[in-house]
């Protein structure tokens, strides 16, 4: 993975104005709030993709963790508060225990800010072993992804 990451039809994505709680001193976005928008965009993704149960339900009601195990991620311009930016999610691959999404943030004016490729892996959260993707999940990201290619 190269960090280049294009995505002219990412699987799923939101626009969000950049806050000043999500800036430093310097008035540009604090590195780790990035990690924090990718991970309610991938909430917000879940919620719609399973809307009876939503990510809350899958974490907090069948205990299917999803932990980072790989994060690669290149910062390429700056986001400074007030910004609209796309937040964009593409799934790269989708295999038995895991899954790999590429991110990217994208400024109003096309440019491209951050970038990042993650590894996630399914997990039971009582024996914090790797399991399977249960086959509801599976099936709704296959859907997600083919609805996106469309």
């Amino acid at each position: 993975m190269n960090g280049d990451i294009r995505m002219a039809m990412p699987t799923y994505r939101r626009k969000h104005k950049i806050h000043f709680s999500e800036c430093d001193p310097a008035g540009i976005v604090f590195y780790p709030q990035y990690f924090v928008l990718f991970n309610d965009l991938i909430e917000s993704w879940f919620d719609e993709m399973l809307p009876e149960e939503g990510y809350h339900g899958v974490i907090g009601g069948r205990r299917v963790g999803m932990p980072t195990v790989r994060l690669e991620v290149d910062f390429k311009a700056v986001s400074k508060m007030g910004d609209e930016v796309w937040l964009a999610i593409d799934v790269e691959r989708l295999g038995e225990k895991s899954l790999t999404l590429a991110w990217a943030c994208t400024g109003a004016d096309g440019v491209l800010r951050m970038a990042a490729h993650q590894t996630i892996v399914t997990t039971s959260l009582d024996t914090h072993q790797s399991i399977g993707i249960p086959d509801d999940i599976r099936v709704a990201i296959e859907n997600a992804i083919a609805a996106a290619r469309e």
